[in-house]
C-alpha cells in the first residue's frame, strides 16, 4: 500500500513495506544488553530516536541489519520480516540472566517509508531515516495513509543504499562491504560488541576491497547474484535492480583495472557501468597507477 501527500508543492511518496516486521525489546537491562551486542551506539538514545545497525557473527559478518527506535517501553526493532523469528531466537541466546523481554511488537503497527516533501502524519512514530537524509523517513503507523502508488525499492536503489536480505544474503557480507561504516550503521567509539575486532581491523588497516556501488545498463539488469566480470575475471555480483539501475558488490581494484584497460564490466553478458554513490566516502583502488 502506498500514498501521496502534498507539502510545499512537492509530492511526498509513502510506501508500505510489507517485507518488514517489528520486534519489541524491553526490560530494565534492554539498553545495556543491546549496547554489548549490536554495531550501533544505543546508549542514551532519546524517545522517538532511531539508529541503524546490525548484529554480527563472531567473524564479523552481518547476520541481521535493522533500525532500532527508542520507545517508552524500551526499543522497537524494524527488521526484515523473513529474519524476525531467527533474530528473536538469536537475541534469546545472548540474554542469559539479563532482565530483557523479547517478542513481536504491536501486530497492528505497520512499517512505512516516506520520501520527498514532508513526512506524513500517522497514528504512531515518525523518525528520519538515520542512514541518509535522501531516504526520507520511517513511519510506524496503526492506520496507513491513503493515496497514490510509489516504489520504495527503486528509490532506495537510486540512492545507492544496499539492504540486507535483498542485495546480499545474511551471513555473507561484512559491514564495510554493505557501506555500514559510512551510513551510521557502525559506531567506532562505543565499547565492544559481537564481531567488533574484525570491523575495527578492516577500518584501521583500510582493507575494504569490496564495496556496494551503483550500476547501470542500457537494458534491464540481471537478477541478484548474477556474476560480474572484469577483464574476463570474477569481480563481484549483482544486488537488486529496478530496470537499468541497480546495486552491485564489486571488487574496487578489479573494476579500476578493467576501466584502465578499457575492457569494461559485464553482468552476465550485459555491459554495465559502475559509479560510487555521491554520499559514500571511498574511491576505486587502482593499483596500476
Amino acid at each position: 500500500m502506498t500514498a501521496d501527500t502534498r507539502a510545499g508543492g512537492m509530492a511526498t511518496r509513502i510506501a508500505k513495506l510489507d517485507d518488514r516486521a517489528l520486534v519489541a525489546i524491553s526490560g530494565r537491562d534492554a539498553e545495556k544488553f543491546l549496547q554489548g551486542l549490536v554495531t550501533c551506539d544505543v546508549a542514551g538514545m532519546r524517545s522517538g530516536e532511531a539508529r541503524f545497525g546490525a548484529l554480527l557473527s563472531p567473524q564479523g559478518k552481518i547476520l541481521f541489519d535493522f533500525f532500532l527506535i527508542r520507545v517508552a517501553e524500551g526499543f522497537a526493532c524494524d527488521i526484515a520480516a523473513s529474519a524476525r523469528e531467527d533474530f528473536m531466537r538469536r537475541l534469546g541466546l545472548y540474554r542469559l540472566r539479563a532482565e530483557v523481554a523479547i517478542g513481536p511488537f504491536d501486530p497492528q503497527t505497520g512499517v512505512y517509508a516516506a520520501w520527498n516533501g514532508n513526512a506524513a502524519d500517522c497514528e504512531g512514530i515518525v523518525v528520519p531515516d538515520p542512514r541518509l537524509p535522501a531516504l526520507g523517513w520511517r513511519l510506524y503507523c496503526r492506520r496507513p495513509p491513503d493515496g497514490l502508488a510509489g516504489d520504495y525499492a527503486a528509490h532506495r536503489i537510486a540512492s545507492g543504499m544496499p539492504a540486507g536480505g535483498v542485495d546480499f544474503a545474511f551471513g555473507e557480507c561484512f559491514p564495510h562491504e554493505a557501506l555500514m561504516d559510512l551510513n551510521g550503521g557502525v559506531s567506532f567509539v562505543k565499547g565492544c560488541y559481537v564481531g567488533q575486532e574484525v570491523v575495527s581491523r578492516v577500518r584501521h588497516r583500510a582493507t575494504a576491497r569490496s564495496r556496494f556501488v551503483m550500476v547501470s545498463a542500457e537494458a534491464p539488469l540481471p537478477p541478484v547474484n548474477t556474476e560480474i566480470l572484469a577483464n574476463g575475471a570474477p569481480a563481484g555480483r549483482m544486488g537488486s535492480s529496478a530496470g537499468g539501475a541497480g546495486l552491485a558488490l564489486l571488487r574496487l581494484d578489479r573494476a579500476a583495472e578493467a576501466a584502465r584497460a578499457g575492457s569494461g564490466l559485464f553482468a552476465g553478458a550485459l555491459p554495465i557501468r559502475a559509479r560510487i554513490p555521491a554520499w559514500a566516502a571511498f574511491d576505486w583502488i587502482d593499483e596500476g597507477r
